[in-house]
């Protein structure tokens, strides 16, 4: 008589494995601005930015405050907030770190006035958030949805638009002295 041994046999025990959240997957992982001589800016892991309508009292964990302290740069991960918007953070080949603002500027040919190109802008999914007087060609440009991260993905549809001499998004950076 055959008999049958079954034999149970389960993996063995592996360490738990955490992957850290991608709060910025949103945004682009290089950025890269002009055209002759393109810069690039590549995210930086391990920073993030807090955004803040109303100035703050200089955070002394703060790694950067820019923008007259509407803006700070602190090291590790992002605490979720309800009033403050949080983004990445970017470098430089050099490592000077930069912040993006969600404006984007755009400038048409000299005889090309911005008021004239609103349809195509909000065809792209921006508006127009601020005219320059002395400059009726150019323009700072922000996402409809008002969404920092929604400033990058219709860049290429602006540089689409025909007149269109530059447009790059506004990146913050400590000021240097020469």
């Amino acid at each position: 008589m055959l008999e049958f041994i079954l034999l149970a046999h389960s993996l063995p025990p592996i360490a738990e494995v955490r992957f850290s959240a991608d709060y910025f997957s949103a945004y682009p992982q290089q950025i890269s601005i002009g055209q002759d001589k393109p810069v690039l800016y590549s995210r930086q892991p391990g920073y993030y930015a807090v955004h803040s309508q109303q100035p703050r009292a200089i955070a002394s964990n703060a790694a950067l405050i820019l923008n007259e302290g509407k803006i700070a740069v602190f090291a590790g991960e992002p605490k979720p907030t309800t009033t403050d918007t949080v983004s990445p953070v970017y470098t430089l080949p050099g490592g000077s770190l930069a912040v993006p603002t969600g404006l984007v500027f755009i400038r048409f040919a000299e005889n090309v006035d911005v008021e004239s190109q609103q349809a195509a802008i909000n065809q792209a999914g921006y508006e127009v958030a601020q005219k320059l007087a002395y400059a009726p060609n150019a323009a700072w440009l922000r996402a409809k949805s008002g969404k920092l991260s929604d400033a990058f993905p219709g860049i290429r549809q602006l540089q689409a638009i025909p007149n269109v001499e530059n447009v790059e998004p506004q990146m913050l950076m400590e000021r240097r002295q020469r």
